[in-house]
């Protein structure tokens, strides 16, 4: 149902309690997520476990937030109408997720400069040490470049954020496959495909639909439809590329003829297999979406499914934070 302003949309005390139950939610997943995977494998749990994959989880979430801004307002700007001059955009939440960023890679690397152990005091931990570790170097890394992306995201040229978002990306990719795996550069570069697409998916349609809801009201239904449009296209390319280095990942470290067993015999397979079906929710989701914004009389009902898009990619993200604590089954 619309009126003159287009369609209906939650109140804010609606919208304010429905992000506060998605952030409890997520944020459960990660806290709790690593006593409930493990349970029954036999696998040891590593000590702050769910601390470690709440930080991963607000870095992971930190760094989608700019990357999409970046990547829609590109998108905005493709736009016909819009060379007379800029389009209307939302308020950035860039420098607020720089910030989080910053507080989650410094938490990060406070854990890796004791020894990726819940320090017990300050004195246990040690900063100097960071420098003659690898990933005591790469949690340096990620320290400094959301404090870049931070400074950059107020300054007068915002897309100067690329780089020190970029910056991070490289480090978890070559953070989540240190040298003694088998092929660590291999691992490294689908890392770098998937985590760099997801950042694209995830924070482009948070964005999108950010700038939607302002455009709709200045610029008409046409206007909204066709960015959410021109995202749609482009997230069909993501997803596939999402889905394929997904795939070889996983069958790097569960080979074909383990992978049924491990999916539900280990912690990791099962949180695997936890994050497979919410992508698929989310696909499902957005063939929705898709489905209304090219067939219903309204294109912006295809809002409501995209909406919850969003908040099913939201609890992937905490998947992906809670993957990363738990003990990796290679099998060679």
């Amino acid at each position: 149902m619309t009126d003159s302003r287009g369609p209906l949309r939650p109140t804010g005390a609606g919208r304010a309690v429905a992000v506060l139950v998605l952030v409890v939610l997520a944020a459960s997943i990660p806290l709790l997520g690593p006593s409930a995977a493990l349970h029954g494998t036999g696998e040891a749990e590593v000590p702050g476990a769910g601390g470690m994959a709440l930080l991963r989880t607000v870095l992971f979430a930190a760094l989608c937030v700019p990357v999409g801004e970046l990547f829609v307002n590109r998108l905005a700007r493709s736009l016909p109408g819009t060379q007379a001059g800029p389009p209307a955009l939302p308020r950035s939440w860039s420098p607020f997720a720089a910030a989080a960023g910053f507080v989650a890679a410094l938490g990060l690397a406070t854990l890796v400069a004791t020894g990726n152990l819940v320090p017990g005091e300050v004195a246990d931990i040690d900063v100097g040490g960071l420098h003659a570790s690898r990933d005591g170097k790469l949690a340096l890394l990620e320290v400094n470049a959301f404090l870049v992306a931070g400074l950059c995201a107020v300054s007068r040229r915002p897309v100067t954020q690329v780089w020190p978002l970029a910056a991070v990306v490289v480090a978890e990719a070559l953070r989540a496959h240190p040298t003694t795996e088998h092929s660590p550069l291999t691992g490294s570069a689908l890392t770098l495909v998937h985590l760099t697409c997801a950042a694209l998916w995830v924070g482009g349609l948070l964005h999108a639909l950010r700038v939607l809801r302002l455009r709709s009201g200045r610029d008409g239904t046409a206007a909204g439809a066709a960015l959410l449009g021109l995202y749609a296209r482009v997230a069909v390319v993501l997803l596939a590329a999402i889905t394929a280095t997904g795939v070889c990942s996983s069958l790097r470290r569960m080979p074909p003829e383990t992978v049924l067993e491990q999916l539900t015999g280990t912690a990791y397979g099962r949180a695997l297999l936890a994050k497979v079906l919410l992508v698929v929710v989310v696909a499902a989701l957005a063939v929705w979406a898709r489905r209304r914004l090219r067939r219903a009389a309204d294109p912006l009902t295809a809002c409501a499914p995209a909406r919850a898009e969003v908040a099913a990619l939201g609890l992937a993200v905490a998947a992906s934070g809670l993957l990363t604590v738990l003990p990796v089954p290679i099998r060679w």
